[in-house]
């Protein structure tokens, strides 16, 4: 019988945990967003946007270039024409009208290419948004997806990837664009008539008040649109995964009705937004139809009673009267003008719905790593003729802990046996509530250590905290002598294999989800893993065998033929320590015996941690930790608790049942 060492419970002053900054509330943009989206698009497309810059300048200068066109074909042609004769003036005529078609030719290959360059930059982007997400999204530790429902960030990958891809592709260069032509057409109007300007001036202002009240409502109510749509996805994608569950409780009319509520959100949320965009546009053209005619009438008064036109041109050519050309050319600009403000606007919503998708992007992208300090690795070792532990390349079934130590600069290495050791460890997974409290306990090389108690007992947060999924607050847990927090969290986990009583499987072969244990493993240990677990028998029968493709985690497998999948997985990874947490608790008794076989295969001659309800499957433990509310309350052998008679003999004795 193994030695059970035991501890004394001793009240303890509990440390304050540290707690984590506020995040940025649901919805709301980003400080900052629009700058670093740009700085991203120019970090990996700078040449292209610099070409993309180059053709909407010339696109805006292009499409004014008619109403100077108008100008000269009014006064200088169609004018001179009637007074002195149309074959005076045929040569310029075929002047103009060849600097037309080659001003308007360059407006069609400007936009030309300017389309087709940033249909490459935008898709790229894209690539680069979902790459750096996904890359990140593997650094994050386990409390961001325990905290975050799935379905929420399934839609950073889809519906905020979508809205920053308008913003990019289409909302950016139509605000570049009407932005660079606003400013031509200023120019080209002042150079024209400034009391035809100000009237400009005058509608403008008109149309920035709508623009700000109008827009700024759909603005909101578009960022809202994000949220709400994010948290419906959520909701549909929690249903997808636990529709058995409503149709065994008969679930379906509250699961209408919840989806219903959620969904009558996001269409009012969705119907205001557009509401507001949709009058943003008849208004502004209306009040630029306003304008059109009122330039029309002054500039007939002007002509009229000649009134002496004040422009920039008058500095080269002197004050003069108001020409017919200059009013219809300036009756073209303000259209135009007018167009482009209207076209700007139209984009606010867009504009407000991809910044905030692009938040949400970045808050993704901004979430804090997973933090690892650890500086021990594992590596391959060998013996060398003093028996002396070496670093070696090739994998030879020997592990052990490089050590550098700092102090004296020297390196050491200590053999990897599962000795594994809790001192006194305090933990909550909030500041609020403490989930473990002065816990203390040893798993020598070999033993089995198992962990009963009721739900909530704190059995698999022990087990998380081994593998340092989350970090203790107060206490100490040694690795084979060395704390684990000096130990870096990859090798760590490396050297422990896991069978968790909910079985991942990932789409692809039988062999590449036994093989995802340890990728560099042959077939040839693959099968030998299969085989150690059970799972060889069932897997033949499979119609490809080890090729059968799995798809939905593996939902054309029994749930006792997955959990010996995942056995296998962990018997070709090798790992000298082990967890088992409630790997047999939701398979029928047959399968429960080969799972059991399996796993004591798994277990031969490796430290176990078992975390069941099923006290039958840890009688054979060399010891047993009881947990109550944090605290492990009983310890010893299955014989040794017997004799106590405390709860674990009258769980037991079914004097009381697990919960």
């Amino acid at each position: 019988m193994a030695e059970v060492k035991t501890y004394e419970q001793k009240p303890r002053a509990m440390k304050p945990m540290r707690g984590r900054g506020m995040p940025v509330p649901k919805g709301a943009i980003k400080k900052g967003t629009l700058p670093r989206l740009l700085k991203l698009v120019w970090q990996h497309y700078k040449w292209q946007m610099i070409v993309v810059c180059i053709c909407i300048l010339l696109n805006a200068c292009g499409t004014l270039v008619s109403s100077l066109f108008v100008k000269t074909l009014t006064d200088n042609i169609i004018a001179e024409g009637v007074r002195q004769g149309y074959s005076s003036v045929k040569a310029e005529l075929i002047g103009l009208i060849i600097a037309m078609v080659i001003a308007y030719g360059i407006v069609i290959l400007a936009g030309f290419f300017w389309h087709r360059i940033m249909a490459t930059v935008t898709q790229g982007m894209l690539y680069h948004l979902r790459k750096d997400m996904f890359k990140k999204m593997q650094t994050l530790p386990i409390k961001y997806f325990d905290t975050h429902a799935h379905g929420e960030i399934m839609s950073t990958y889809t519906n905020d990837t979508d809205a920053t891809r308008q913003l990019i592709g289409q909302s950016l260069p139509t605000l570049l664009s009407s932005s660079m032509t606003l400013i031509v057409s200023v120019v080209f109007m002042l150079s024209f008539s400034l009391w035809l300007f100000l009237v400009v001036v005058v509608c403008t202002f008109a149309m920035t008040f709508v623009v700000k009240k109008i827009g700024g409502s759909s603005a909101k109510y578009m960022v809202a649109q994000q949220r709400s749509l994010a948290e419906e996805e959520g909701f549909v994608e929690e249903m997808i995964k636990g529709q058995k569950v409503v149709k065994v409780f008969t679930h379906e009319e509250q699961a209408k009705a919840d989806f219903d509520t959620r969904n009558e959100k996001l269409f009012q949320d969705s119907s205001r937004a557009h509401i507001f965009g949709n009058i943003l546009g008849p208004i502004l053209g209306n009040i630029g139809n306003f304008a059109y005619v009122l330039l029309a009438i002054i500039g007939g008064l002007l002509y009229t009673f000649e009134v002496p036109n004040i422009a920039l041109s008058s500095i080269f050519t002197g004050i003069q009267v108001l020409s017919i050309g200059t009013i219809l050319s300036f009756l073209g600009m303000s259209r135009n003008f007018t167009m482009t403000i209207n076209q700007m606007s139209q984009q606010i919503s867009m504009i407000a719905m991809g910044l905030a998708g692009a938040s949400r992007v970045f808050t993704l992208m901004d979430e804090e790593p997973e933090q690892d300090d650890g500086y021990v690795t594992l590596v391959n070792a060998k013996k060398d003729e003093n028996g002396n532990l070496v670093e070696t390349e090739e994998r030879t079934g020997l592990w052990a802990w490089k050590h550098f130590h700092k102090a004296d600069g020297t390196t050491t290495y200590t053999e990897l046996r599962g000795d594994i050791v809790m001192e006194g460890v305090d933990f909550g997974y909030v500041p609020e509530k403490q989930v473990l409290s002065d816990v203390s306990l040893y798993a020598k090389p070999g033993q089995k250590i198992a962990f009963v108690g009721a739900t909530g007992a704190g059995k698999t947060t022990i087990t998380n905290l081994i593998n340092r999924f989350y970090d203790i607050a107060d206490g100490k847990i040694r690795y084979d002598g060395i704390n684990i927090n000096k130990i870096r969290k990859s090798d760590l986990r490396r050297s422990l294999g896991i069978v968790l009583q909910d079985v991942n499987l990932f789409t692809g072969t039988v062999m590449d989800n036994i093989r995802y244990g340890r990728l560099d493993a042959t077939d040839e240990e693959c099968i030998a893993a299969a085989k150690l677990a059970n799972a060889d028998d069932f897997i033949c029968r499979l119609p490809d065998g080890y090729q059968t493709m799995l798809k939905n985690n593996g939902a054309n497998l029994s749930q006792g033929q997955r959990q010996l999948l995942s056995i296998a997985r962990a018997a070709v990874a090798d790992a000298p320590a082990m967890i088992l947490d409630e790997a047999t608790s939701s398979i029928d008794t047959r399968t429960e015996a080969l799972v059991n076989d399996g796993m004591d295969k798994l277990m031969h001659g490796r430290t176990v941690f078992v975390i069941a309800h099923r006290l039958s499957t840890v009688r054979n433990s060399d010891a047993i930790m009881v947990l109550d509310h944090g605290r492990i309350i009983e310890r010893g052998t299955h014989e040794q608790l017997l004799e106590q008679k405390g709860t674990y003999y009258q769980l037991y004795t079914g004097v009381f049942e697990l919960e």
